[in-house]
């Protein structure tokens, strides 16, 4: 399971947050992110996700979970409670976002990170946070850059750049020169590893 971490908001990037998450200017919009992760869980041919010097033989993958969520800002993340935390929404999601058409209903909480714009934002000392939204994909195996390209797409989504269709049609070309740019490494995270050992 990998986790991506993007901060979105015009403000520049704190000393303790650079390199740690991939910072877009623009505001995203986390629905469209999250109706684009529903076309692209389960199985499929994933040439369009798979960067150039892939030596996988198949470019075929199973993509059992991608999911994008907004959380609170901290730049010591994924420390071991947000791990905890994410890997418990994600397991309690899994049959909505699996392989499912149902529209995930965004909580009370879910843009709980984004502060209303008032006179008090310009007074000195004052800054907005970013908002900040970890995108967790999960698989058995993937691709080369695979989940890189699949952030890609999603933030291009999000900026409205591209649409739901857009993704689709992306996803048929079976190349990756259809694919957005490539997100930079900085956001990735190696969240978990699961092994089936043998029985003893």
């Amino acid at each position: 399971r990998y986790f991506y971490r993007l901060l979105s908001g015009p403000e520049p990037l704190s000393t303790l947050e650079k390199d740690r998450a991939w910072h877009v200017q623009e505001d995203l919009n986390l629905p469209a992110m999250q109706e684009a992760c529903r076309v692209l869980v389960g199985h499929h041919d994933f040439s369009s996700f798979r960067a150039t010097g892939c030596q996988a033989k198949s470019p075929i993958r199973s993509l059992d979970e991608l999911s994008v969520v907004e959380v609170i800002q901290s730049p010591y993340f994924p420390s071991l409670m947000d791990r905890e935390r994410q890997m418990k929404v994600t397991d309690d999601l899994h049959d909505c976002h699996s392989n499912s058409e149902a529209v995930i209903p965004l909580s009370s909480s879910a843009r709980i990170n984004e502060v209303q714009t008032t006179n008090e934002d310009v007074e000195f000392g004052k800054r907005r946070f970013h908002r900040c939204l970890v995108v967790t994909a999960r698989a058995r195996a993937f691709l080369y850059h695979q989940v890189r390209l699949l952030v890609g797409v999603l933030k291009a989504v999000g900026t409205g750049n591209l649409t739901v269709p857009d993704v689709e049609r992306i996803l048929n070309a079976k190349n990756v020169a259809a694919a957005s740019p490539m997100a930079p490494a900085c956001g990735l995270y190696l969240g978990k590893v699961k092994y089936d050992l043998p029985s003893s």
